[in-house]
């Protein structure tokens, strides 16, 4: 009597357990495979935490009051294209609007939808409608602390036509839903309003994570992390290709990017020019093909343990901590090591400046901004991932 009522309890116990993550639990557009972001923070709460700070997490957002980093406030609220043609940043009814004005007259508005980047060095914003969307004609540009024309947008008129493929939300996002046709041979997108997951979140990463909430939920004392990949178990190769999946500058994907998981081959996924030689890989722009100039580096060549989170920590940004990184550098390049410094320098200094000499921020050829009332546009700098002697 006794034994069957614990278990009758318990089994009450473990359905409460399992149902209490779908009661108010919103749908993940993803499927059911997937718990959310939220799920994993009362496990691994450090890196969660640590992680909602993180580039990653801003890769994208709702485009609102708190994440629109450009001024809405004059003198910083307009651009002014020849000919009089001025584009504005407006509000009204907490919606956020560039509108393009010529001599004084409304030609073209748009709405700001959803914001891409952390603005740490610029940040470009997206409008939705038609069941599209399309990158408005003006970003955010740290450097001038004001607007610019976005990337590789004509520098004579506001352009608001550009549509944005599923591709580019396939490294700015977790997850946008979408649907395809075709006009002829031309392959067309459309978009629901509203199927976004925004930035990089935990599953992106570690792949779907429903069935281990509900098993460690069930199982708190368990340690053993089940149905979830251990990325530490995984080969090199396979882990720098879950990094490469958006840090090689991929061309147009053969598979949908949101069905990488980790463990899969990238090879699987798209052309065979990210498989390129040193020589060619070493010609690569700064902006978006870390993956090629590491692997071209030869400290990259010399090991067979390093990976991109030999240096950096997925889940934290210490970017601008270049003591931290240059601590990275000496645990292989040691003091009285045949691969150390050979220039005579302070110790301070050489602890300070290891990523400054061998990894120097350089102009991007891609990313250029032009700023209101500038005759030649801004290039980006990014620190290089080819790691190597500069003269």
């Amino acid at each position: 009597m006794y034994k069957r009522s614990f278990y009758l309890t318990a089994c009450i116990v473990a359905g409460v357990l399992i149902l209490s993550q779908c009661i108010g639990k919103k749908a993940d557009p993803r499927g059911d495979a997937f718990s959310g972001d939220a799920s994993c923070s009362s496990c691994h709460p450090s890196a969660f935490a640590a992680h909602q700070h993180s580039a990653h997490a801003f890769a994208s957002a709702p485009a609102d009051a708190h994440t629109i980093l450009g001024k809405f406030i004059a003198p910083h609220d307009s651009f002014l294209f020849p000919g009089n043609v001025v584009v504005k940043m407006e509000q009204n009814n907490n919606r956020y609007y560039q509108s393009a004005y010529l001599n004084g007259q409304l030609r073209e508005q748009a709405t700001f939808d959803i914001t891409i980047g952390q603005g740490r060095k610029a940040q470009t914003y997206l409008s939705w409608h038609d069941n599209k969307y399309f990158q408005l004609p003006l970003s955010w540009f740290r450097p001038v602390m004001n607007w610019a024309n976005s990337p590789g947008f004509p520098a004579t008129y506001p352009y608001y036509k550009r549509e944005i493929a599923s591709s580019c939300f396939g490294c700015h996002s977790s997850y946008v839903k979408f649907e395809t046709s075709f006009e002829g041979v031309r392959k067309m997108e459309s978009f629901p309003e509203n199927k976004v997951v925004f930035g990089i979140t935990c599953e992106r990463c570690h792949g779907p994570a429903q069935e281990h909430v509900a098993f460690h939920m069930q199982y708190p004392d368990e340690k053993t992390a089940h149905a979830i990949t251990r990325i530490g178990q995984l080969s090199r190769q396979q882990q720098v290709d879950m990094c490469a999946v958006c840090h090689a500058g991929l061309k147009t994907p053969q598979r949908d990017l949101f069905e990488f998981r980790p463990g899969d081959r990238l090879s699987d996924y798209i052309m065979a020019d990210y498989f390129a030689t040193p020589a060619e890989q070493s010609a690569n722009d700064v902006h978006g093909r870390q993956y090629q100039l590491l692997t071209a580096s030869k400290c990259f060549r010399m090991s067979n343990q390093l990976t991109c989170t030999t240096c950096h920590d997925p889940h934290e940004d210490k970017r601008n901590d270049l003591t931290a990184y240059t601590k990275k550098c000496m645990s292989c390049h040691q003091p009285g090591s045949t691969n150390f410094c050979t220039q005579k320098a302070d110790m301070q200094v050489l602890q300070e400046k290891c990523i400054n000499c061998h990894m120097p921020e350089q102009p991007s050829g891609v990313i250029t901004l032009l700023a209101s009332g500038q005759q030649q546009p801004v290039a980006d700098s990014l620190r290089s991932h080819l790691i190597k002697v500069y003269r």
